[in-house]
């Protein structure tokens, strides 16, 4: 690694020391978020209210030098309220597009799962492809585009499951969880702590922010190690508790994620940790228990037991 590339991923680790000085007990959260980031996904947050969520969403974007936006998604929510909307002008005779607010670097999805069906999935294009199609024309999002959903857990009143093909697109499921003692010691000592991140000052703009997206496929990835996720996605398909297994794509974002976290950790090179520690946040997801209703197992819990069982490389 040269002395050039040290110096430029010590901004990421700038970044993420930044994040987690307002981000009080939990540091890996803010790691993969920013991991998340560096591999051009996207990141679902499963929590309960009053966890931190907005709080890590607005401290990233600014620290990124980012416009951020947060939607809050309601029962009535229409897909024209978060893409925008065609409206007829008068004095030039013509449709004029009005952007929604999911044209932000960072757009919080907020309770994504409290919306309908509907316009739950006018975030796929956006997610997946960074553009989204009004009345026929296509409009590109501003880069970089990350979307941090957040859902209640399911057994909340007034939810809707995310779909199996929405839930695809999302790279990592994270939760924050509740602080420790010590970390709620020092959000109580800290009154002022919404004025604290917008004081924020960024530590790398978007330009360098993308530079390094577009270098974190290049960081090597070992063909032992492609045989070992292999394995891992293959063990998910053929595991009796799963009634669906990891899908294609969870691979190619497994991948992805390991070499952005390895560049994050200063490194130009893969190793088999950097896979086991990411395998649980981006698959356990995607994939479905196989008796629901008969077990206290947890999709994680059955992903934990893979990773025992499938052998690492040397």
């Amino acid at each position: 690694m040269t002395e050039r590339t040290r110096i430029s991923v010590s901004a990421l680790q700038d970044l993420v020391a930044q994040v987690e000085s307002v981000i009080f007990g939990k540091p890996e959260t803010v790691r993969r978020a920013v991991t998340t980031l560096l591999a051009g996904g996207h990141v679902l947050l499963e929590d309960v209210p009053g966890t931190g969520k907005t709080s890590l969403a607005r401290a990233l974007a600014r620290s990124i030098g980012g416009s951020f936006q947060r939607v809050q998604f309601t029962a009535d929510l229409l897909p024209s309220d978060v893409l925008g909307v065609n409206l007829y002008s008068m004095q030039r005779e013509s449709f004029n597009f009005h952007q929604g607010p999911i044209f932000h670097n960072i757009v919080l999805a907020d309770e994504l799962n409290r919306t309908s069906p509907r316009t739950q999935s006018c975030l796929l294009e956006a997610m997946s492809e960074g553009r989204v199609s009004v009345d026929g024309t296509t409009h590109d999002l501003p880069k970089p585009f990350f979307v941090i959903a957040t859902q209640n857990p399911v057994d909340f009143e007034g939810t809707y499951p995310l779909p199996e093909s929405q839930l695809d697109r999302f790279l990592m499921r994270l939760s924050i969880g509740y602080p420790d003692r010590v970390a709620s010691r020092k959000i109580l000592n800290s009154p002022h702590l919404g004025r604290e991140i917008s004081e924020l000052k960024p530590v790398i703009d978007l330009a360098q922010l993308q530079t390094f997206m577009r270098a974190v496929p290049k960081v090597d990835f070992d063909l032992s190690l492609n045989e070992y996720l292999l394995d891992l996605v293959d063990a998910t398909r053929k595991s009796r508790r799963l009634a669906l297994g990891a899908s294609m794509r969870s691979a190619i974002d497994l991948r992805r994620a390991s070499q952005a976290q390895a560049m994050l950790n200063g490194r130009n090179y893969v190793i088999p940790d950097d896979v086991k520690s990411l395998f649980v946040p981006v698959v356990a997801h995607r994939v479905l228990l196989a008796a629901l209703r008969e077990t206290d197992l947890d999709t994680s819990d059955v992903l934990e037991e893979i990773l025992e069982q499938v052998r690492i490389p040397a």
